[in-house]
């Protein structure tokens, strides 16, 4: 009788189907309050983006996240603050359908009062490409369940973002 091999590491199985891979870890990823900013943003994606690697999540997982969360948080930053900076909660958690990620911010309501929906912009190749106006749609395009609503002075903004090493 041979003993049974170890286990191995969370994440050390193959891709290609040969060795089973571990599911993510689920649960908190993120949790806090900051101040807006273009750095710090780029110091919270870059906590969430540790908490996911820890738990679990593969590259383009994380390459997807990131987007997402930048081109969000970024839009605060730009419209929400564009005046002044101001505080912002920030909540990411993995569950077993994806990745649950919700932002306040108590800047200026969203137009609508909705989360936009514009029309792609004109590109021109090769001459003109347009700098912005893809960000909405990288959202919508990248996450389901997208909901925003104006609670009181806050701006909420909640989504799910589907994950490839879920499905697996």
């Amino acid at each position: 009788m041979t003993a049974p091999s170890p286990p191995e590491p969370a994440g050390s199985g193959a891709p290609d189907g040969n060795t089973p891979m571990e599911p993510p870890s689920l649960g908190k990823i993120f949790a806090g309050r900051f101040t807006s900013g273009d750095m710090a943003t780029r110091r919270v994606l870059a906590r969430v983006k540790q908490g996911l690697t820890k738990a679990g999540l593969g590259e383009e997982d994380l390459a997807t996240v990131e987007l997402i969360l930048a081109e969000a948080l970024n839009n605060v930053v730009e419209h929400a603050y564009a005046d002044a900076p101001g505080p912002v909660e920030l909540s990411v958690a993995l569950q077993s359908y994806g990745l649950s990620c919700s932002i306040i911010d108590s800047g200026r309501p969203m137009p609508s009062d909705d989360a936009p929906n514009p029309d792609l912009p004109v590109i021109d190749p090769p001459i003109e490409i347009p700098e912005g106006g893809f960000g909405w749609h990288i959202i919508r395009c990248l996450t389901r369940d997208l909901e925003y609503r104006r609670d009181g002075m806050q701006n909420r903004l909640s989504m799910t973002v589907p994950l490839e090493d879920l499905e697996r």
